[in-house]
């Protein structure tokens, strides 16, 4: 799908983001088989990093919460286990490492991976380019950016639900890239503002079902994926 002609080389990239942080190849399971993610090697340190400087009263800083692979991105790889998405148009958002996305890559979807802040999608073209022909890497920010002319049978989205402040403009991204009977599916760790959000989306005209994926490194907390239809 990436076909512009001045596309940086894997080492390009590779070097660009040494300049901004310490990075990593992180070897894990996505769909079922071994992948590589590029992944910051220290995340821990770079929160901490960035609460200091907010504050410090620095504006501007955004946590870096994309610098790690949280569980609900491993949900939603297993719920895919179910969903056929081969040959499929998929937008991830809030993509973070791109965890998501990649299973539905690995599964044969061509795949658009976006996020707010351009760190993460820096590690996500490098963690997709041996794939690059199958995917998208994009800034998109709710309710601000959009995909011009094209819309998606399924948006992806894990742990992008925890900001209230942020739903509205979500809800006006989904409207604005779902295609017609399409569907949305958003995995949470059962945090209790997404009990929130789930009431709080319903009444917005979407459809709602839930479902629990077990997860083998801790059974006894699993992940929700919260998958959405418009109901009008």
């Amino acid at each position: 799908m990436t076909s512009e002609l001045n596309t940086p080389t894997l080492d390009e990239l590779e070097a660009a983001a040494s300049k901004k942080f310490a990075w990593k190849w992180d070897a894990i399971s996505i769909a079922n088989q071994p992948y590589k993610l590029a992944v910051a090697a220290d995340p821990d340190s770079m929160l901490i990093e960035a609460c200091e400087r907010q504050d410090a009263g620095e504006e501007g800083v955004i946590d870096p919460f994309w610098a790690t692979t949280w569980r609900a991105a491993a949900g939603l790889d297993r719920f895919l286990d179910q969903v056929d998405v081969k040959d499929v148009p998929v937008l991830e958002l809030g993509c973070g490492t791109g965890h998501a996305g990649i299973a539905a890559m690995l599964r044969g979807a061509a795949v658009t991976l976006t996020d707010g802040v351009e760190d993460p999608l820096l590690l996500v073209r490098m963690s997709v380019w041996q794939r690059r022909d199958q995917c998208t890497v994009e800034r998109l920010r709710f309710g601000i950016d959009t995909i011009d002319d094209q819309s998606f049978p399924i948006i992806l989205g894990s742990d992008v639900t925890y900001l209230r402040q942020l739903w509205p403009e979500l809800d006006v991204c989904l409207r604005q890239h779902l295609t017609e009977g399409g569907q949305v599916l958003l995995s949470d760790p059962y945090r209790f503002i997404a009990n929130e959000f789930r009431e709080w989306i319903q009444k917005r005209g979407w459809h709602y079902t839930e479902h629990k994926v077990e997860l083998a490194d801790d059974p006894k907390h699993p992940i929700r994926v919260m998958q959405l239809r418009d109901a009008k």
